[in-house]
């Protein structure tokens, strides 16, 4: 049997209510996906997944209800941001492998400063410093 548990979207602070069973643990909300961390959709059968992914203000699931009400908490990402705001967040539940809990990493973002490579720059520019030195210091 489940029961309605309620969240708020990290974005805007738009409360969505969960039907969900009781043997769930969360974890985190969070506005990304976990690193390892597989999710499902509300309108699949997300107590078998490790997660659950959001659209703020959509979704028609059964037992899925978004209350109107508008959560103005320290950790609201952008509490002047419409609510529901449209955008993506992750409820993300305990794991375990091997007996121990699974330590949440958020998605890592790769970025390539300078372009990189041989025709990228060898230093940081600035203003000229002026002469060098002996020993070219």
């Amino acid at each position: 049997m489940g029961f309605p548990v309620s969240y708020y979207c990290p974005h805007c602070g738009a409360v969505v209510e969960l039907e969900r069973d009781g043997y769930l643990a969360d974890k985190s909300v969070t506005p990304y996906p976990l690193e390892g961390w597989s999710y499902a959709d509300p309108t699949d059968d997300f107590e078998d997944a490790e997660g659950v992914r959001f659209a703020c203000g959509e979704s028609d699931a059964p037992g899925l209800s978004w209350t109107g009400d508008v959560v103005d908490a320290d950790d609201v990402e952008n509490p002047t941001l419409a609510s529901p705001c449209g955008r993506e967040f992750y409820l993300s539940f305990v794991r375990y492998e091997n007996g121990r809990e699974v330590e949440a990493v958020p998605e890592s973002d790769y970025v390539v400063i300078g372009g990189g490579g041989p025709s990228g720059p060898s230093g940081p520019r600035g203003p000229d410093a002026g002469p060098r030195g002996p020993d070219g210091f």
